[in-house]
């Protein structure tokens, strides 16, 4: 099986397959640095003047390197098909054989990072919500006790779950905090770098 890849990732990765086989093996380095550490811009800059061209070049190929190796644990590639997909795309022979080595070398790695991300939670589907008020009992003529009953709809592998929850307000106002909170985490510069590593 060869790797079929996107216009945008092909050429991105098109720019390494002109590189000398010391040049690739500098950027297998920063793929591997990039994988731990996230974008090196300061290299990138370096082997930007280097090479006399753009520094998003060099980020750009630097993703492209990964995604190819992402992609390419993805569909379980075997060494033959790995190297039969990196000469299709134009690597020459000694390139051929730098990228299979760090294919062989992160194979085991990325596919267990990548069936770690693959476990399904349940997604949300729909909300439901009432308010309830209790304004008096038999020993308390004079009270207000509000309720919020939620019901929480969730999907996992097609089958709809019904999660049952109820709070006071001050308890729901906490918990749309710590959402909130939760989502901005989500937007910070390490979330986003795993989840481009990831795709």
């Amino acid at each position: 099986m060869l790797l079929t890849l996107r216009p945008d990732h092909k050429k991105h990765v098109l720019f390494l397959t002109k590189q000398t086989p010391q040049v690739l093996q500098d950027f297998c380095k920063l793929g591997l640095d990039y994988l731990q550490k996230g974008h090196n811009m300061k290299l990138y800059h370096a082997a930007a003047q280097k090479l006399e061209v753009e520094t998003d070049v060099i980020k750009n190929s630097v993703e492209g390197l990964i995604n190819l190796l992402l992609e390419s644990c993805k569909y379980k590639l075997s060494n033959e098909d790995f190297r039969d997909s990196i000469i299709a795309l134009g690597f020459s022979q000694d390139n051929e054989v730098i990228l299979s080595k760090l294919y062989n070398a992160k194979k085991k790695e990325i596919s267990s990072i990548l069936s770690a991300i693959g476990f399904k939670i349940p997604e949300y589907h729909d909300i439901e919500w009432r308010f309830e008020v209790q304004t008096a009992s038999r020993s308390l003529l004079k009270q207000v006790i509000p309720l919020i009953t939620l019901d929480f709809s969730l999907k996992n592998n097609g089958i709809i779950d019904h999660v049952l929850l109820q709070t006071d307000p001050l308890n729901l106002l906490h918990m749309a905090q710590e959402l909130e909170e939760a989502l901005q985490e989500g937007y910070s510069q390490h979330t986003r770098q795993i989840s481009r590593a990831a795709k």
